[in-house]
């Protein structure tokens, strides 16, 4: 049985992937040790709903081909938000508009500097 492929090297496909399928924007948020669900958060925009698509299907085959038994993804019927779970790592794929207005970028650097604030402050462990 074949061994599963660390978060790095699952991070390294995704961002080796989108990089290929020429997204724009491409964001990889750390969230070790910030989050339970997954190691870290890849964002990334494509030029069109077929784009998204595109991006999405080479990407699932490709942690597949890395030795993920399943890929599950939500949001491939409209591509406007397409949301891949590789485990250890989470993709996000958006049409520009969809993504400006969710802006996870922020909403995930906010948390990070409220955090890092609280513990500065000795009010987190």
């Amino acid at each position: 049985m074949r061994e599963l492929p660390s978060a790095a090297e699952l991070k390294s496909v995704a961002e080796t992937s989108l990089d290929d399928d020429k997204a724009e924007d491409v964001v990889v948020i750390d969230l070790a040790g910030r989050a339970g669900f997954a190691d870290y958060m890849v964002i990334a925009t494509g030029r069109s709903d077929r784009h998204v698509n595109a991006m999405a299907n080479r990407l699932i085959q490709k942690m597949k081909q890395a030795g993920l038994p399943s890929v599950p993804a939500e949001g491939t019927e409209r591509c406007e938000w397409v949301l891949i779970d590789g485990g250890d790592v989470i993709v996000h794929l958006f049409k520009p508009e969809v993504r400006s207005f969710y802006n996870l970028e922020k909403l995930w650097n906010e948390e990070a500097g409220r955090r890092d604030e609280a513990m500065a402050m000795g009010m987190a462990g």
